[in-house]
């Protein structure tokens, strides 16, 4: 039985974009007779709000999606999260790093004024604080990946068409970098957070914005890392709005509710998704 999932942030409202994609992984679940799943990703505790969480429960029951199960709430796990981040750190996956963005943008900056290699994190970090002393405990600071330490293999990930995506270690040093998975803020990154938090929910099949496909690189290496299932991956097409630019959280005319208070129908809404 296959599992799809939805999971929001509930630091705006949802927009177009979301309700595209909640509603590709629910027909696909649905029709298949699997399980749809729903999860708070509200790990970013000073921009998420329970009004827009309350929202996201109701624009989803308006547009006709239901869930199976109790929702996730990724502030209700984070004693999954520190197990993790501690068998990372006794394994040497991860290094403390205490540079500022500023650091990163002065020190990746190639020579002779050309732009800096930009992953899905940002700038790829140039390895600054990489082969520092490591110390048995935990530090107070942000914790990156080490790939380098990762192991020299072909890693694959299958998408929904069918097709097995490849990649290197080569690739994830030159083109990812040494994203960071734990957060000095928060505790934990969207990365590490996202492929534990599958994982618990039994996800066999992601769908998710193209925009994230190099993401998905970082959680195939994560999966394997810890042992962990490797979801089958839809990268869809984006919403974007006349201009050709991507639906942002901030474009609240954009927004599920923004139609709804308009008098729009739940079928008009969705015309806009095509």
């Amino acid at each position: 039985m296959i599992t799809e999932r939805f999971a929001p942030s509930p630091t705006g409202l949802l927009h177009l974009g979301h309700a595209y994609s909640a509603l590709l992984a629910y027909r696909s679940a649905r029709l298949a007779g699997g399980r749809f799943v729903l999860r708070i990703e509200d790990i970013d505790f000073n921009r998420s709000k329970s009004f827009f969480e309350t929202q996201i429960y109701d624009d989803l029951k308006w547009l006709g999606i239901d869930w199976d199960g109790p929702v996730l709430r990724q502030s209700e796990r984070q004693n999954a999260y520190d197990s993790a981040i501690q068998k990372l750190w006794q394994d040497n996956y991860l290094y403390a790093c205490a540079c500022t963005r500023k650091d990163i943008a002065i020190t990746a900056a190639p020579q002779e004024g050309g732009a800096p290699l930009v992953g899905p994190d940002g700038i790829i970090y140039p390895g600054t604080c990489r082969n520092k002393i490591r110390s048995s405990h935990i530090p107070d600071l942000a914790l990156r990946l080490d790939t380098y330490h990762i192991e020299n293999k072909i890693f694959s990930f299958e998408s929904i068409e069918g097709a097995i995506i490849s990649f290197s270690k080569k690739d994830m040093i030159k083109n990812i970098g040494d994203v960071v998975l734990a957060r000095k803020d928060i505790g934990i990154s969207y990365h590490l957070a996202v492929v534990l938090d599958d994982a618990a929910q039994g996800v066999t099949h992601v769908t998710r914005g193209e925009d994230l496909f190099e993401a998905t690189k970082i959680h195939v290496v994560l999966q394997n890392i810890l042992g962990l299932p490797t979801p089958i991956y839809h990268h869809h097409k984006l919403i974007r709005d006349e201009t050709g630019k991507r639906l942002a959280k901030r474009d609240d005319a954009r927004s599920i509710k923004s139609y709804r208070e308009s008098g729009l129908t739940v079928d008009q809404v969705l015309k806009l998704m095509k």
